[in-house]
């Protein structure tokens, strides 16, 4: 049967190991002899791991970093992980605060917006797509065709954006929503109804 196939990082990690061993044994002044005697693998067994003639084991590493009191990871060396953490950039766009969400290129895109009160004036446009946008705080007024929407937060309204259409705010305040921009049009689904209250200036 064929060995086990490491990726890379991994496999320059295993032969990191040797050399860290040696290292470590004689920064702290220890013999093969006294490191044989305090983990019971033999002077010749050690020999080899630190040469790289003998491959590093969980049962042959764990003694070793217990005689010499450090984590099992300084012995390996084992490749970092990768930093979860998404480090966005906002971008100004017609006065709005834009924060990419979508960390790739693809045919759908998340964005994170916040609208300052004074986009207030609507501008009504078309183009090739399909948004879904979501609420998150404020009051967004949504204007598309014949409908002239107020969208409290929580609430969600998604559209073909080849119906004329414009979103900003009530002019009362800021609006932070989310957006989900894609580029094939679809039917409209509005998920707000109009109400007679949400006319601007009632």
């Amino acid at each position: 049967m064929g060995g086990v196939e490491h990726s890379p990082a991994i496999t320059r990690a295993l032969t990191e190991v040797g050399p860290r061993l040696k290292r470590l044994r004689t920064q702290r002044a220890v013999t093969l002899a006294a490191l044989s005697e305090a983990t019971g693998i033999s002077t010749s067994t050690l020999s080899r791991l630190e040469s790289g003639g003998r491959r590093p084991s969980l049962e042959l590493l764990l003694p070793i970093a217990q005689a010499h009191q450090v984590p099992l990871d300084e012995l390996v060396g084992a490749p970092e992980v990768g930093d979860p953490r998404i480090r966005l950039t906002p971008q100004r766009v017609n006065g709005a605060t834009v924060l990419p969400l979508t960390r790739q290129p693809g045919p759908l895109q998340t964005f994170k917006m916040v609208l300052p009160a004074t986009r207030s004036t609507p501008e009504p446009c078309t183009h090739e797509g399909y948004e879904w946008l979501y609420v998150l705080s404020g009051r967004l007024r949504l204007i598309l065709a014949d409908h002239d929407l107020v969208l409290d937060a929580g609430e969600a309204a998604e559209f073909d954006t080849r119906l004329p259409h414009w979103f900003g705010t009530t002019g009362d305040g800021p609006v932070e929503l989310l957006s989900l921009f894609g580029r094939q049009g679809e039917r409209i689904h509005v998920r707000a109804k109009p109400r007679p209250r949400d006319k601007p200036g009632k």
